[in-house]
């Protein structure tokens, strides 16, 4: 009985949802109610540059729920909702007054190649008039594009297409003169326009002999402020000095398409020398030799002291004067443990009797 409810409640469902969208598409259908989308950007897109992909919703009437996005996935694309809120608009459409909705989401391609974005499912409450308020859901219309590699990027591993992109060092302290033991640390600052922090390119920490290298994790930021996204990605390695010698931290590059000049750039960090100070060519030489001269005659003390003690074996044979000396007092043990084998009886059952008796 209760498996017929359950299927009865969820036909109820689909059959409520099959309902609303035949009402939806009544008023689409009557020229009360539209929707559409279109990307907005370049014309030539680059793998990870941005393109807004606009979804507009607009009535004779008006609204009266929120509407809700139902973003698909596509391979090769990232698209993500960054605006929670639609921008609203009136307009007149042949003579009538229309109020419009905008959403605006962002689409990031991970290569190139033709991409196709499949009709979005929108869920919409709107006034019908004399009918009220009907519920459901409509589809936008698919969206096709394009994504290039210029000539221009095709020797670049990695590349951040943005319209602005910038990247800076800090050092906490002057390299010029530490001392074994000594700590600091080295800032990297990514930031970029129109990116996610996580598309920003990582840097990964020099390993030197002499100079340990602890990376912290990044730091991530993003903000959109009235549609302008910015991210934002900080990293921090801290090195401490652990042996004497003059260390270079090399300088590194990074490729910045330029999405509004259409060129590709690249923007670089200094290297960075450091100065431990100390004899590294005196110390060093002076500790191996000393612990090699320690081993040796460690070794060699070993091996004399094992020739000794066999000699000295041989010579006195300490185990014969041991078991003479251990002969007698075992022979008298072994004399003791007999006797308390033997029965505990008297020789005679019963001694005070006469035998004759």
């Amino acid at each position: 009985m209760s498996r017929l409810l359950s299927i009865l409640c969820i036909a109820l469902v689909f059959a409520g949802q099959a309902h609303g969208k035949d009402e939806l598409q009544t008023l689409v259908e009557a020229g009360q109610l539209a929707v559409d989308s279109k990307l907005n950007g370049a014309q030539t897109l680059v793998p990870g540059q941005r393109a807004l992909l606009t979804l507009e919703v607009a009535t004779s009437t008006w609204f009266t729920g929120g509407t809700r996005i139902r973003i698909p996935e596509v391979p090769g694309l990232v698209i993500l909702q960054t605006e929670q809120f639609a921008a609203n608009a009136s307009e007149t459409r042949e003579g009538r007054p229309w109020v419009v909705q905008r959403w605006t989401l962002d689409v990031y391609p991970q290569r190139d190649g033709e991409f196709s974005i499949p009709p979005i499912a929108l869920s919409l409450n709107v006034n019908a008039g004399e009918r009220g308020s009907i519920g459901g859901e409509l589809l936008t219309p698919p969206v096709d594009f394009t994504v290039q590699i210029p000539s221009a990027l095709k020797q670049a591993g990695f590349w951040v297409a943005s319209p602005t992109f910038s990247v800076t060092q800090s050092v906490d302290r002057d390299t010029g003169a530490l001392q074994p033991g000594d700590a600091f640390e080295r800032r990297i600052v990514f930031q970029a326009a129109d990116v996610q922090a996580m598309m920003l390119p990582a840097f990964s920490a020099e390993r030197l002999p002499g100079l340990a290298a602890y990376p912290a994790p990044p730091e991530l930021e993003n903000s959109n402020n009235r549609g302008e996204t910015t991210a934002r990605r900080v990293q921090s390695i801290s090195y401490v000095a652990e042996a004497p010698g003059d260390y270079l931290l090399p300088a590194a590059d990074f490729f910045w398409w330029n999405t509004r000049s259409g060129t590709l750039e690249v923007l670089s960090l200094s290297a960075v020398e450091v100065s431990v100070e100390g004899d590294t060519a005196a110390a060093s030489p002076t500790t191996n030799t000393s612990l090699d001269r320690s081993a040796l005659v460690t070794a060699i003390g070993g091996v004399l002291v094992a020739l000794l003690s066999f000699w000295l074996l041989l010579r006195y044979q300490p185990w014969l004067a041991l078991h003479r000396w251990l002969e007698r007092p075992l022979s008298e043990l072994q004399q003791g443990l007999h006797k308390l084998r033997r029965p505990a009886l008297p020789d005679r059952l019963n001694p005070d009797s006469n035998a004759e008796d």
